[in-house]
């Protein structure tokens, strides 16, 4: 087909949104903020030993390759120019943690899952060398506690554990970096020159970071014992780092030369694609896990009430950084995969609102999806998943509604907390991720907030904010960030339908549940003993 005949748009940018589930690729008109396509693949979790959880980082490669080749022949056959594609933005899982051999190019270990449990042992006898074992030690600092959450002790636990990587940092081999350093480095060019570099946002959650100098900070590489030499250089979310190379060896190069010029961690991407950068405005995120980010403009505001004080944004390098104060929730649509794959009550994750709809009340079942110990506010890494409120009468249908119930419950005590520190309640709360889909969830959501919950129609605003970022960027220019002249985005509301009182009766109920979760796991249990109550979130797959 002549060129002249494909539909003319106007620039369009893509984004990489590699997800802690499913890694896409998505093409919007960066005039209009309009999707046109996308490609999907789900990325395979391992779980090698309890509480382990990790990625192959060659599959999260090979994933992002297929997407953007497949998203390319999609375009082409609606007839749009590929060429039009003028910048790449990436938004990633975070914390997850991969270290390569920067002269192969190869992963040296499987990269760590921000939700991986087995660096516990490694946080306890970190806390040892810190004055009365305080784990907001370093909050100042970081705005983080010490957590297995977090990559510098997943870090540290590679560099104890995995005699290849002491090796390759003996060598002056070694490369370490959360996904999207890993992403960059590989498709800038990999071995041949690629670009190892991080965003501040991302930076924030390795615990290694200066959020206030925006710099690594020595005396913290030095508490890990983490080799400065082998950490990625930190840039702003929003320019150019380098140009997308060909990829031989899977055969894709559609975007070869195009800058990736925008790069932001999921949850800092949600809160630019909803828009949010005026101070106190907030979304909540639906994924694997759930994530309630508060903006709090230039100013970093540090949480009495369990929360992180992260980076939002720096939208340029002259730029002014902007800060966050962060809920977040381990499991969220990860206990319907654990329904689905570990359980088998459900075919498929869509299924889970059907059953929960026929019932329309959990009847007295709490479940405390605690698989990965409880984060905020509680980081309680002791406590375990339970399902509590059991009768003869409970069956898979209230099982499922509990499931829902309890993300909307988890939600609810960040956005308690998030009000406390904030001193001014929001008054209605955005939300976005793959979850939002669910009617019967959302409505949940309002019902046990007491406040209504906007969807935007098009929910990929993780994917969009990376996508604004790259196309903002200086040397791109194509989108502008300026208040006048962003889109009005249409939105679905979900309004309170039960009365405050029923709310507050049920929220209680749940408190009362997740106090016995906790305090479950003790490091000198036997390893082989397999309890009921401790509910763990393990693979049935290979």
């Amino acid at each position: 087909m002549a060129a002249s005949d494909r539909m003319v748009l106007g620039p369009l940018v893509g984004s990489i949104d590699q997800g802690t589930s499913s890694t896409r690729f998505l093409v919007f008109n960066a005039k209009t903020a309009e999707l046109l396509s996308h490609h999907q693949v789900e990325i395979q979790q391992k779980f090698p030993k309890e509480g382990w959880v990790e990625q192959d980082p060659k599959e999260i490669l090979k994933s992002v390759h297929e997407c953007v080749e497949r998203t390319c022949e999609k375009l082409q056959q609606l007839n749009i120019d590929i060429t039009n594609i003028k910048a790449i933005g990436v938004s990633n899982q975070r914390e997850t943690t991969v270290v390569w051999d920067k002269t192969t190019g190869e992963p040296l270990y499987n990269a760590i899952v921000w939700l991986d449990l087995r660096t516990q042992s490694t946080v306890e006898r970190l806390l040892k060398r810190i004055p009365g074992k305080n784990k907001a030690y370093f909050k100042f600092r970081t705005g983080l506690p010490l957590s297995t959450y977090f990559s510098a002790v997943k870090l540290r636990w590679l560099l104890d554990n995995v005699e290849e990587i002491r090796q390759a940092v003996d060598d002056g081999r070694a490369m370490f970096g959360t996904i999207d350093s890993w992403l960059i480095w590989s498709l800038t060019g990999g071995k041949n020159g690629g670009v190892h570099c991080t965003d501040v946002t991302n930076a924030s959650r390795t615990m290694l970071f200066n959020i206030h100098s925006l710099e690594w900070d020595p005396e913290l590489c030095q508490f890990f014992d983490i080799p400065m030499e082998i950490l990625p250089k930190v840039r702003s979310s929003s320019e150019i780092y380098g140009l997308m190379k060909i990829c031989p060896s899977l055969k894709s190069g559609a975007l070869t030369g195009v800058p990736i010029s925008g790069c932001l961690g999921d949850q800092s991407a949600a809160l630019v694609g909803q828009m949010c950068f005026q101070d106190g405005q907030a979304k909540n995120t639906y994924g694997t896990g759930c994530f309630l980010l508060c903006n709090t403009g230039q100013k970093s505001v540090f949480s009495e009430h369990g929360l992180l004080t992260t980076i939002a944004y720096k939208l340029g390098r002259d730029k002014p950084v902007c800060y966050a104060l962060e809920g977040s929730v381990a499991i969220a649509g990860a206990v319907v995969r654990w329904l689905r794959d570990n359980l088998g009550i459900v075919k498929t994750s869509q299924e889970i609102e059907k059953l929960a709809a026929e019932v329309g009340t959990s009847y007295g079942c709490y479940f405390v999806p605690a698989f990965s110990g409880l984060y905020a506010p509680y980081w309680e890494p002791s406590a375990r998943g339970i399902i509590c409120g059991l009768t003869q009468f409970t069956n898979k249908n209230h099982i499922a509604f509990a499931a829902l119930e309890a993300v909307c419950f988890q939600t609810r005590e960040i956005l308690d907390a998030i009000n406390k520190d904030c001193g001014i309640p929001l008054n209605q709360l955005q939300v976005d991720g793959g979850m939002t889909n669910n009617k019967v969830l959302m409505q949940l959501q309002s019902d046990i907030l007491c406040i209504p919950v906007v969807k935007p129609s098009m929910p990929e605003t993780t994917a969009l904010g990376a996508a604004m970022a790259a196309g903002a960027a200086e040397g791109v220019g194509i989108w502008s960030l300026n208040p006048g002249d962003l889109t009005a985005v249409t939105c679905e509301r979900f309004e309170p339908q039960i009365n405050p009182e029923e709310s507050e009766f049920r929220y209680a109920r749940w408190k009362k549940a997740v106090m016995k979760s906790m305090g479950w796991e003790t490091s000198e249990a036997p390893s082989n003993v397999i309890s009921v109550v401790g509910l763990r979130n393990e693979s049935t797959e290979d």
